[in-house]
């Protein structure tokens, strides 16, 4: 087995190493979420943690690894009388993102159930983690279904198994660490607010450390074991810190100033409910703890909310996460009390801590809060001496949405006369290729409906339709379509049991054979794509109008976030068309690009269309069970080369060829309507609805309509008297 990579010789990370650290010293803080680019050790920093944990006594033989001291007496194993156990490392279990159900929670054990008889209980992934830690890599990309057991587990501190005929409670307390690239998704809110901390984590823009990086990664590759021998010095003494800090933890005296500024520091920030003050009080203790302190300080506090609020805090659905640290210094002046001096017991290495300042390597050292290096002395350091340990935070800025060059709502809306709205066909002064204009803010987003399509897919697994998918509840059962690999037990027993007699059963055990077997038929939901291609040139680059084709965009993306659809934008103007949004369900990529979306120039529709057909056409082979929604944001016009209006016609009849379902929304204007749009909708055999239908409600039930029937539909509603 190939040694992992040592803790003590991560580069830099130092928030990502004081966050696991934490959780080492108290795994009561509940774990850590590693938001981060690719590349950046996120994975290597979680595995490393694993050799820094203490052992657990554990009852002998025991799957469900109870504590002999206080055993669980539902323990599916037990019972257990109190006594001496023995003693093995803290197990950091890993969670595939493509695991089963079976896998995660446990099963009956079907080999013994089919050969003697026995119903018998096989433990999952949740009997492995307790006590320990549950590592699950990319965990935004998590199953829904895997999600909700989760859930229940971190909630319940328990597993519960009802399923073919095993009915099993055991215990499941675990720290759950995750690791994910925003960029591929965000998680639901119930499962984020499971993790204790948070940590972003990004590639050092510091050469020399980037240097450092790659020459010990090189080395560890050569001769991982030799590598970790040559830290073992230090991995030794970090593990002997964690030690010291646990059982200095009980000690730590958590003071009423001290928890009057973590109540309001939360209060200020609006996190909802009440799992962020306790969590932060916990934090604030572990770090008192880590540097050798029985009192916590205003540092504490402040550190710990620092880790522990940014995923948490009410935002706006599209803001990126962080807290504002001169707000949070301002609520904890006005707070007061605190406790920070203190007249501690000194710590374990006798230093006496005194607000921060025990030593180069405390959270007061020179790379306290504000610095990006590890302090003198951690092991992140190249050149320093063992072994510091590595907490020294480095400051965190909260990250910022792109400002856009205006904001939604700064124009008056314009009349259908108004010569600003009824632009040039060909760009014209308001549109030609120097007429850009700079990028328009998005209407306020909404709630979207619920977008179903009716009948039974075999889509994606996601939120929306129905489907029949991997994961789901059992409807029925069929004969296996190839490798078995979801077995419907009661299926199959009931098509061997009329042939025991005649097979020479003999004792317990059933006689069963291949065509026996039978497979589980599973219900679930699938996820959608809807591509928006919208027409970004001179003729739509009216603010009003842009405004809200980005509001309603943003809307079907949030949506997507919540029920794992995937969205996607492609933009013409100029001489060409672009994806400004790839298929994908990550809320802030999205809409980031979106902000950022000029307009302006002339009007390649045909251009806009083929980089459609092309982009579905990959999605297609990339997943060929995600059914796509075509809704084309257009005046109709087409200028530039020969015959654009012709040649966009030719691209729209190539969609219809391919059974693309899709919408046109025709967004012209003025006195002197052309209907160009109305004929590109009979070239998509799709269906036209005009600029007023435009408004953020309006599109969302336009695409749920249109993907209510195959041949997409516009059911337009009569407006009432204001």
């Amino acid at each position: 087995m190939t040694a992992p990579y040592p803790f003590t010789a991560l580069v830099g990370m130092a928030d990502l190493r004081l966050a696991l650290l934490l959780n080492a010293v108290s795994p009561a803080v509940g774990g850590v979420l590693v938001r981060g680019e690719k590349g950046t050790a996120k994975s290597t920093a979680v595995r490393a943690l694993a050799a820094l944990l203490p052992g657990i006594d554990v009852v002998a033989g025991c799957r469900f690894s109870c504590d002999p001291a206080a055993p669980d007496p539902g323990c599916p194993d037990g019972p257990h009388e109190p006594g001496a156990g023995a003693v093995r490392p803290a197990r950091m279990v890993e969670l595939p993102v493509g695991a089963s159900e079976d896998r995660l929670v446990g099963a009956l054990d079907i080999e013994r159930a089919l050969a003697d008889g026995v119903k018998a209980f096989e433990p999952g992934l949740l009997a492995d983690a307790h006590r320990g830690v549950l590592y699950v890599d990319e965990v935004n990309l998590l199953h829904d279904h895997l999600i909700d057991l989760l859930l229940d587990a971190a909630a319940m501190g328990a597993s519960y198994v009802e399923r073919e005929g095993v009915s099993v409670r055991h215990a499941a307390r675990f720290l759950l660490v995750g690791t994910m690239n925003p960029e591929e998704g965000e998680l639901r809110p119930q499962l984020l607010d499971r993790f204790g901390l948070t940590v972003e984590v990004a590639a050092s823009r510091d050469t020399d450390e980037r240097v450092e990086v790659v020459r010990r990664r090189l080395a560890y590759d050569e001769d991982p074991a030799g590598f970790a021998a040559r830290w073992a010095d230090e991995e030794g003494a970090l593990r002997e810190r964690v030690a010291a800090a646990r059982a200095l933890l009980p000690r730590v005296r958590l003071g009423d100033g001290a928890l009057r500024q973590i109540a309001a520091v939360c209060a200020a920030f609006e996190v909802d409910g009440m799992r962020a003050d306790i969590v932060t009080a916990r934090t604030a203790t572990a770090l008192a703890a880590w540097a050798g302190r029985t009192e916590v300080t205003t540092e504490d506090v402040r550190q710990a909310a620092l880790l522990s609020l940014p995923h948490r805090r009410r935002r706006a659905p599209f803001d990126a996460p962080g807290l504002d640290e001169d707000k949070l210094d301002e609520v904890l002046r006005d707070a007061g009390g605190g406790d920070d001096d203190p007249d501690p017991d000194p710590g374990p290495d006798g230093r006496d801590g005194q607000d921060g300042q025990e030593g180069p390597d405390g959270p007061g050292g020179p790379d306290g809060p504000g610095g990006g290096r590890p302090p003198q002395g951690a092991p992140g350091a190249p050149e320093q001496a063992p072994p510091a340990g590595p907490d020294a935070p480095g400051r965190r800025v909260p990250e910022q949405r792109p400002d856009s060059d205006a904001s939604p709502g700064t124009d008056a809306p314009h009349g259908p006369g108004d010569p600003r709205e009824a632009a040039p066909a060909d760009g014209g002064a308001a549109g030609g290729a120097g007429g850009e204009r700079g990028a328009v803010g998005a209407a306020e987003p909404f709630r979207a409906r619920r977008l179903d399509v009716p009948g039974l897919g075999e889509g994606a697994a996601g939120r929306r339709s129905r489907a029949r998918t991997a994961h789901g509840r059992t409807t029925g059962a069929r004969r296996p379509q190839g490798a078995l690999t979801k077995l419907h037990l009661a299926a199959t027993v009931r098509a061997a049991a009329p042939h025991q007699r005649d097979r020479g059963r003999r004792g317990p055990g059933l006689v069963v054979r291949r065509d026996d077997l039978r497979e589980a038929v599973r219900e679930g939901r699938e996820g959608n794509l809807v591509l928006f291609v919208v027409d970004a040139s001179g003729s739509m680059a009216a603010r009003k109008r842009m405004s809200a084709v980005k509001g309603a965009v943003l809307s079907l993306l949030l949506d997507a976030y919540q029920r794992r659809d995937k969205v996607g934008l492609i933009t013409f103007r100029g001489s060409e068309a672009a994806v400004a949004l790839p298929p994908t369900s990550s809320v802030d990529a999205g809409a980031a690009r979106l902000e950022r979306l000029p307009t302006g120039g002339r009007t390649p529709l045909a251009a806009g269309l083929l980089k459609a057909r092309e982009v579905l056409r990959i999605e297609r082979l990339r997943d060929p069970s995600r059914r796509p929604l075509l809704v084309v944001v257009t005046d109709g016009r087409a200028t530039g080369g020969v015959d654009p209006v012709g040649r966009a016609g030719r691209a729209a009849r190539l969609l219809a060829d391919d059974k693309v379902a899709s919408v046109v929304v025709d967004c012209e204007s003025g006195p002197v309507r052309l209907g160009l749009a109305g004929a590109l909708a009979q070239d998509l055999r799709g269906t036209p609805v005009t600029l007023d239908e435009l408004r953020a409600d309006s599109v969302t039930a336009l695409v749920r309509d249109a993907r209510a029937t195959s041949t997409p539909r516009i059911v337009r509603k009569t407006r009432r008297a204001a």
